[in-house]
């Protein structure tokens, strides 16, 4: 189940431009967004541990949207 709360997915979805969103349509975001996010999180380590640092900086976050 999700942990984003569904209101700020589905504003996301409205600033998108959707006049009407469906709770099916928020859940559905919300796990995609937790998925990508857990990917790039694991990403961002890996590249901080690369560096020979325990912590994980923006930049490490950057990077790792790009892969």
């Amino acid at each position: 189940m999700a942990e984003l709360p569904k209101a700020a997915v589905e504003r996301l979805i409205r600033r998108a431009g959707a006049k009407r969103v469906s709770d099916s349509a928020v859940v559905e975001l919300s796990e995609l967004l937790e998925d990508f996010a857990d990917d790039v999180s694991t990403q961002a380590l890996r590249l901080a541990r690369h560096a020979s640092r325990k912590t994980v900086t923006g930049e490490d976050i950057k990077i790792a949207a790009k892969l």
